[in-house]
């Protein structure tokens, strides 16, 4: 209550901000220029039942890719395009300490994700190396699936899995690049293998761009002894990445 009091006292003498930066408002959250530029993925339209590609039209099967070489994970969601609008609001919430925007992320993600919550049985977030997690001091993955967890009523194991090597960004590196560099780099914690023993896992991160870091947390949770592996994350990259992540 406390808290909350003050929380109030503070937004009567300095109003909180728009999330992407704009002018002061009287409630948080995005202006309607930038609501409009995010490109979110329509729930109920095609997409590949894998990676959750979007389709052009209805086709019951995965894409190409999948189907050439199946994934660890069974489902992957996103909220919406990762591109120049959802890019500029992420990076500041990874790199600026743009908390306030988790619970933004989270309402997204929860509403992407709305079948694979149904078949959970517990969310995790991908983790980040101890020493990176301590330069950010948080997990801007854990800080959305948290809030997922909450909201859909479900466990949430912020420590499931371990990244046992700091393998430094992703951005530039070609998909095969990604993949050996997070190649064996996850592991699941002594605390969660009883945890998700037989249990379906939606794995909770920021940005889906090859796959690598996903299949890489999938294969790790599966050889834990989950029963499935489901991904969720706000953005999704459409072709090849050109922009930092």
């Amino acid at each position: 209550m406390t808290r909350r009091l003050f929380s109030a006292a503070l937004d009567l003498f300095f109003p909180p901000s728009l999330l992407d930066g704009g002018a002061r408002a009287l409630t948080t959250g995005l202006s309607p220029e930038a609501w409009s530029q995010v490109t979110f993925i329509d729930i109920d339209a095609p997409c590949c039942d894998g990676c959750g590609a979007p389709f052009e039209y209805e086709t019951g099967l995965h894409c190409a890719p999948c189907q050439a070489k199946p994934r660890a994970f069974e489902r992957a969601r996103a909220a919406c395009v990762y591109d120049e609008a959802s890019r500029d609001l992420i990076l500041q919430y990874k790199h600026a300490d743009r908390t306030k925007l988790a619970p933004m992320f989270a309402a997204w993600v929860g509403r992407a994700a709305g079948a694979l919550l149904s078949e959970a049985d517990l969310i995790a977030p991908a983790p980040l190396h101890p020493g990176r997690l301590f330069r950010r001091r948080y997990n801007q993955a854990a800080e959305i699936a948290r809030l997922v967890a909450r909201s859909a009523g479900l466990s949430y194991l912020p420590d499931a899995l371990l990244r046992r090597r700091d393998t430094g960004s992703q951005a530039g590196r070609s998909g095969a690049g990604r993949r050996r560099n997070v190649a064996s780099a996850f592991e699941v914690s002594p605390s969660g293998v009883a945890k998700i023993a037989g249990r379906r896992v939606l794995l909770i991160d920021d940005v889906l761009t090859t796959g690598a870091t996903a299949e890489a947390c999938a294969r790790a949770l599966k050889a834990g002894g989950a029963a499935g592996v489901d991904v969720a994350v706000i953005a999704r990259v459409k072709a090849a990445a050109s922009l930092p992540i």
